[in-house]
């Protein structure tokens, strides 16, 4: 190491000032936040690292390490909202941040830190945020995935990609797993828990009530994880797999971190559910359809990858939120059998692991 490097590492590990983090606000993004939050404090230990976060995602800071705190505050998607945008402003200047990393590429997201007088504020030029952000990054469309774009930001300026970037992690504490299950009345088997919703119904798996009746039949406890919009799924899913299947949805994101951390092994759709209960370090199978696993799936790595084989479909992936040639070929091919063996053998080998 050369004496400007040693410099550097110096001046990065006196350093004080908090950072902030604004990022990506769907919940699987959300989750591979952590990744960043990571690099940061590898990079920057003694820096406090905050994470500004909305209502439905603020229960995941909770269960992060290395985060000192999420600032909740709703902005709408669709509406610059003038008067949150100084709300949040006045907030953020409250708390003398020393740096802001912007995640999103929108002008919107680089207001508020622009507004409070954060010093530094790193991101990419996006949406030409020429005077709101003073820290460019230039050639975010040469980085291959999303969690290259976002943790390179964390980095400093130009320096190489490494070789594997820090996993997410979510950590729930035992006591909390056994108080969960006794509110909810279950029991202290091992349980599937199924996340049949997406962001996009092309990403929806056909089989999930199927998938139920098979799983019941083997003597598993079933457990519907999901939001609101998923409870028509669940109460279908639920009638196909009859009394051991429970439905688990809700408006609380906290109660889904809690039944994937629970669960003994976790069946997910390409979903913020998938990204959670990987990060848990529950074992965990991710169905593939129009997306990419490579692009999409946690940095964590899957107890399972189920897809089509290429091969038999050379459209997938596609991207698509709609099938445009193959009437949704790539996930009503994935038989609902070949799901649960694959459940079957994972729980196995958790089980085999356990006893050694």
């Amino acid at each position: 190491m050369n004496q400007d490097s040693q410099l550097s590492g110096r001046a990065d590990r006196d350093d004080t000032r908090p950072i902030l983090i604004i990022p990506y606000m769907w919940i699987g993004d959300f989750v591979r936040n952590h990744t960043v939050v990571r690099v940061l404090n590898e990079r920057w230990p003694n820096r406090p690292v905050d994470l500004l976060t909305t209502s439905l995602c603020a229960p995941l800071v909770d269960y992060m390490p290395g985060v000192r705190q999420g600032i909740v505050w709703d902005l709408p998607r669709s509406r610059l909202a003038v008067g949150r945008q100084f709300g949040l402003a006045n907030l953020l200047r409250e708390r003398n941040y020393g740096t802001a990393l912007v995640l999103p590429r929108t002008w919107k997201a680089a207001i508020a830190p622009a507004l409070a007088g954060i010093p530094e504020r790193v991101g990419f030029v996006g949406e030409f945020r020429f005077g709101l952000l003073n820290r460019w990054r230039w050639g975010e469309k040469k980085l291959p995935r999303f969690i290259d774009k976002n943790a390179a930001l964390a980095q400093p300026d130009g320096a190489p990609l490494p070789p594997e970037w820090p996993v997410p992690q979510l950590r729930v504490p035992a006591e909390d797993i056994v108080r969960w299950r006794q509110a909810n009345g279950l029991s202290a088997g091992a349980a599937v828990a199924l996340a049949p919703g997406s962001v996009g119904v092309s990403k929806r798996w056909t089989y999930y009530p199927e998938a139920a009746r098979l799983l019941v039949e083997r003597g598993l406890e079933v457990w519907v994880v999901g939001g609101p919009a998923e409870k028509g799924l669940a109460q279908e899913i639920v009638a196909a797999g009859g009394p051991k299947v429970r439905d688990l949805t809700g408006n609380d994101l906290r109660n889904g971190v809690l039944a994937m951390a629970a669960a003994g092994v976790a069946i997910s759709n390409d979903s913020g559910l998938m990204h959670i209960a990987a990060a848990l370090g529950t074992p965990t199978m991710g169905i593939f359809g129009p997306t990419s696993p490579y692009l999409w799936a946690p940095l964590n790595g899957l107890a399972a990858t189920v897809v089509q084989d290429k091969s038999v479909l050379s459209c997938q992936p596609c991207q698509s939120t709609i099938c445009k040639m193959n009437d949704h070929r790539c996930m009503r091919d994935i038989a609902a059998s070949e799901v649960v063996g694959i459940a079957e053998r994972v729980l196995g080998d958790v089980g085999a692991r356990a006893e050694t």
